[in-house]
C-alpha cells in the first residue's frame, strides 16, 4: 500500500509499507510476467485482472479491445496497486495509450513489447513467433525496422497456439508448435516470443525448433524485462529473498475468483499457487 506525502508544492514523495502490483490480460498469458514479479519480489502483493467474459481479445476491433482493457484495468485499479502491467502484446499495441491517459501519473502503466532489440543484438538470423493478427502488422514491422539492426528476420504466424495454451489443450499445442516450427527457417538461431502465452511453453518451442547440428536455440521473452521495469518505475529494487510472500487476488471480468484451472498446467501457475497466500 502506498501513502502519499507532499513535502513541498509540486513534489510528491510516496512511502510504501508493501509493494502491490497489478497485471492484466484477457487470459493466462499474464502468468509469465506474474511469476517473474514473484521471483524478483516475493513479498509483493499481486492483483491479476483477467477477462474470461471477453476473451479472446485478438479478433476484436481496436476500439472494442480498448474498451475491454479499460474495464479490466479499472477492476484492478480498485485494489489500489502501485503499478499496472499490461501482460498482453495485443492490448499494449491497441490500448496502452488509452490506459496511460486514464491512469497515469498516479498509477504507472507498463506495456509488453516483443524483445526484438535484445534478440537482434545476438547477430544471428531470428524468427518472431507471434499471433496471426500481429504477424506482418505495421506495429511489428516498425519494431523490426527500428530494432533489428539489419539482422535477417522471419515473421512466423502461430495459428491457434495462444488459444491452445490458454486452454492447456495438449494436442492442439503440439499441432500449433509443429506448424509454426515448419515455417521457421533452419538457419534461425534466435526466436522472439511475440505473445505472452508462448512463454508458458518456451521449452517446448525450443524443442520444436532446435535443428540437429545447430547451435543451441536462444529464446527471448518479455516477462523478466517487464517485471524489472515495473520495479524501476516504482523506485524499488529486486529482493529475491524477501519474506513473507505477498498475497494474490484474482479478478475474473471484475469478479473475485481464483486462478483458472488451465493455469495450473504450467510451472508459472503452480509457482503462484504454491507460494502465495490468498489475497
Amino acid at each position: 500500500m502506498s501513502l502519499p506525502h507532499r513535502t513541498c508544492p509540486g513534489r510528491l514523495i510516496v512511502y510504501r509499507d508493501r509493494v502491490k502490483i497489478a497485471l492484466m490480460d484477457s487470459g493466462i498469458g499474464l502468468l509469465a510476467a506474474t511469476a517473474a514479479v514473484r521471483r524478483l519480489r516475493p513479498d509483493a502483493d499481486l492483483v491479476l485482472s483477467l477477462d474470461p467474459d471477453g476473451m479472446p481479445w485478438g479478433p476484436r476491433t481496436p476500439e472494442d479491445l480498448t474498451e475491454r482493457a479499460l474495464a479490466v484495468a479499472e477492476a484492478a485499479a480498485a485494489h489500489r496497486p502501485d503499478a499496472l502491467i499490461v501482460g498482453c502484446n495485443t492490448a499494449t499495441v491497441h490500448a496502452l495509450t488509452a490506459l496511460r491517459a486514464r491512469f497515469e501519473p498516479e498509477l504507472p502503466v507498463i506495456g509488453t513489447v516483443p524483445a526484438i532489440k535484445p534478440a537482434a543484438a545476438g547477430g544471428g538470423p531470428l524468427a518472431i513467433w507471434a499471433t496471426p493478427a500481429t504477424t506482418g502488422s505495421t506495429y511489428q514491422r516498425n519494431l523490426i525496422r527500428d530494432f533489428a539492426d539489419g539482422v535477417p528476420v522471419t515473421e512466423v504466424p502461430c495459428w491457434g497456439l495462444a488459444e491452445a495454451v490458454e486452454h492447456a489443450d495438449e494436442p492442439a499445442i503440439d499441432a500449433a508448435l509443429s506448424a509454426a516450427a515448419a515455417l521457421t527457417p533452419d538457419e534461425v538461431t534466435t526466436v522472439v516470443l511475440g505473445c505472452t502465452h508462448y512463454e508458458l511453453v518456451a521449452e517446448r518451442i525450443r524443442t520444436a525448433v532446435q535443428r540437429p547440428g545447430r547451435p543451441p536455440l536462444v529464446l527471448h521473452g518479455s516477462a523478466g524485462a517487464v517485471a524489472a521495469q515495473a520495479l524501476r518505475r516504482l523506485g524499488e529494487q529486486p529482493q529475491p529473498s524477501a519474506a513473507p510472500h505477498g498475497t494474490l487476488a484474482v479478478l475474473l471480468s471484475g469478479r473475485e475468483g481464483t486462478l483458472p484451472a488451465p493455469a495450473l498446467a504450467y510451472g508459472e501457475g503452480r509457482l503462484l499457487q504454491a507460494v502465495t497466500p490468498a489475497g
